[in-house]
């Protein structure tokens, strides 16, 4: 039977994946991402069902007309569309974002999160945290000037000067949001959201009862590997993982973030229980 596509949320039709057969695991992408970036990112395994939601403004996901958007609402979206899917429980992971999302469903629908593969996390506990202001002055730069104006002071500011020299990979995805093609819209997205916060507490964090794999790499602003280590430290009996930074090797990043991931999946073995028999 072909598994559905889309997923009608308010007035907003939401593209879906769902891919593979196995342990199912719901991974979402980062802010500004897509399915693309988590096709990049997860590991192929036969043993693995995966689905992921393209949040409202990303990939092929309309905007809708419900303001302001949030990590909560794109947290209910991704629920509704594991309900569809039929998953009652599953594995919840993401990259950046999906990292805030995954977090949130685990921590309000404990009953429905097997696990937690939270993967170069922005958030732990805070709205708008520090390391979020990048993408906030992109955001607001486009909202007041209009994308090409925008690059350009972007471009003179103090902060992709630090981020040259210190994370160009940050840089690099900061200056692909003036280049999209809907960039005017999406930076009210990307205003929201980085102002946002997944909407859960420490205390909220330290009752997670579940498996969790926490992986970070450095030169990373955008990400600290102190949000990371934090996460890591809070959750009960979490696995953490330092990965090469993908601004300096590629390669070994994604051969190593497959690897993390399978190693966790196939470790646990309560998650047999997500495999249908």
């Amino acid at each position: 039977m072909a598994r559905p596509t889309t997923l009608l949320r308010d007035d907003a039709t939401l593209r879906v994946s769902d891919t593979g057969d196995g342990l199912a695991v719901v991974f979402q992408h980062g802010l500004g991402g897509s399915e693309a970036q988590v096709a990049q990112a997860f590991p192929v395994d036969a043993g693995i069902r995966r689905l992921t939601l393209e949040c409202r403004g990303h990939g092929a996901s309309e905007l809708g007309g419900r303001r302001p958007f949030s990590l909560g609402m794109f947290a209910d979206d991704v629920l509704a569309a594991a309900d569809q899917a039929g998953l009652d429980r599953f594995v919840a992971g993401g990259i950046s974002m999906g990292a805030a999302i995954a977090l949130r469903l685990a921590c309000r629908h404990p009953d429905r999160v097997a696990g937690l593969l939270l993967v170069r996390p922005a958030w732990a506990f805070d709205k708008a945290p520090a390391n979020m202001q990048p993408n906030a002055e992109v955001a607001s730069l486009i909202l007041g000037h209009g994308p090409d104006k925008a690059r350009t002071i972007f471009a003179q500011s103090q902060t992709a000067a630090r981020l040259k020299r210190e994370a160009p990979d940050n840089l690099a995805s900061l200056l692909g949001f003036f280049d999209r093609p809907d960039s005017a819209s999406f930076a009210q997205v990307l205003s929201d959201i980085s102002a946002d916060g997944p909407g859960v507490s420490e205390s909220d964090i330290v009752g997670l009862g579940v498996p969790a794999l926490v992986v970070g790499n450095a030169v990373d602003a955008v990400h600290p590997l102190s949000v990371a280590h934090n996460l890591a430290a809070t959750i009960p009996g979490a696995t953490f993982a330092e990965i090469p930074a993908k601004a300096l090797d590629s390669a070994r990043h994604f051969a190593e973030f497959h690897a993390e991931i399978n190693d966790f999946l196939h470790a646990h073995a309560n998650f047999r229980s997500l495999i249908p028999s």
